[in-house]
């Protein structure tokens, strides 16, 4: 008898541009049947972004390629961040019909919603995977508080899993040190369109991108691609530039938040507005050329679970230089190979590297190509393989 397709429920709290291709992929392969549970449809519709600040629509497309509904949110005051802005009761019914053989929950802990699909799924015995992004105990806030009640919460809280997965190997190790034996993780990598990615980056044309930002084509051009928030440090970022000799180094900002008046007056405190550049806002299809147009991505984050944008640039043949609180740097960052980790908030290590950076763009070039090479088995099919696998496991044990 030929052995029929897993089914499995992927329950998400709202399209997101890195999972629709996932989810695509995990569409047309044999070994699962699945079906995706969104809690909203915010980011596919467009809505008022609180970290950019401004109205966001992603560019390409969410809800294409792969079965999906949309379920009903009760939830008075319905958004994304809050405990009870996601309040999904018919994911209830979805799993006690049993129409499943694993149900996977992406929303993480903090939605009334994953309680409601955890305890559904253990009332019906159907294997639960879920997990976190996260290498550490720290919140976005830093407060204390919080660690201790994570310290306490987290190794009952995973224990509940039938596989924890997590994005890299920092997260594998957080995991391990709250109990959770290896036997019970499952690293499916944080992974992009690696494709998609590569086809853009081919198509791109630096040239006519730097002419557009008014940068010099033989110019060293140190991108920071994020939201403009405090805890991506992008103030940091700035402040280490300005100390680098080289006047042929160009700091390019890709991202809005509410720190980006605050940038634009450091910059002239400094007198390095002349080099500096703010694109704004930009769209998922205008990356690949903006990352092609650049020689470096530096993400100077305090919270970083993992840094997406790393992927994306590595893959576009930027170095990256990230700080030691940056997740990607467990797996794609190899110092001195595809680029530097220097400890969170020091300005004077992170400009010592971006100078060096700035005087040898021969050795920059060097590192993006070995970063791009990198990618080749970071892969999205690699994703697909260790979630499936995952599942699996779940279902054996």
């Amino acid at each position: 008898m030929t052995k029929r397709p897993i089914r499995v429920l992927f329950v998400a709290s709202h399209p997101v541009q890195y999972a629709s291709p996932a989810f695509r992929r995990l569409a047309n392969d044999p070994r699962v049947e699945i079906q995706v549970a969104f809690c909203t449809l915010q980011a596919a519709k467009g809505a008022v972004d609180p970290d950019f600040g401004i109205p966001v629509k992603w560019d390409i497309p969410l809800l294409e390629g792969f079965p999906w509904i949309a379920m009903r949110n009760l939830s008075l005051r319905p958004r994304v961040g809050s405990f009870f802005g996601l309040m999904n009761t018919q994911v209830w019914n979805l799993i006690r019909r049993r129409n499943f053989d694993a149900v996977v929950i992406y929303t993480g802990y903090v939605y009334v919603t994953f309680w409601i699909a955890l305890a559904a799924a253990k009332l019906s015995g159907i294997p639960t995977l879920f997990g976190t992004d996260a290498h550490g105990l720290a919140p976005r806030d830093g407060k204390q508080w919080k660690m201790r009640i994570k310290g306490h919460l987290w190794p009952r809280l995973f224990k509940l899993a039938s596989q924890v997965i997590v994005p890299s190997s920092g997260g594998a190790a957080l995991m391990r040190s709250l109990g959770i034996p290896d036997e019970r993780i499952a690293l499916t990598p944080y992974v992009v369109n690696n494709d998609w990615w590569n086809e853009k980056a081919s198509q791109a044309n630096p040239s006519d991108v730097r002419s557009r930002w008014n940068i010099p084509e033989q110019a060293v051009v140190i991108m920071f691609s994020a939201k403009l928030q405090p805890w991506k440090r992008p103030l940091d970022l700035l402040r280490a530039f300005s100390g680098v000799a080289s006047s042929n180094a160009y700091l390019v900002f890709a991202g809005d938040g509410p720190l980006r008046q605050s940038l634009e007056i450091e910059a002239q405190s400094l007198e390095v507005a002349d080099r500096v550049r703010f694109l704004g806002f930009v769209n998922q299809s205008g990356l690949p050329e903006a990352y092609c147009a650049a020689d470096i991505l530096v993400l100077p984050s305090e919270y970083e679970p993992f840094g997406v944008v790393v992927n994306e640039a590595m893959l576009c043949g930027c170095c990256v230089v990230v700080s030691d609180q940056v997740g990607a740097r467990f797996d794609l960052v190899r110092e001195g190979e595809t680029g530097f980790i220097y400890p969170v908030g020091d300005i004077g290590a992170l400009a010592r590297i971006l100078g060096s950076l700035a005087a040898d763009r021969c050795g920059a070039k060097r590192l993006g190509t070995a970063a791009r090479r990198r990618m080749e088995t970071w892969s999205p099919q690699l994703g697909i393989d260790k979630t499936i696998e995952a599942i699996e496991r779940s279902l054996a044990r």
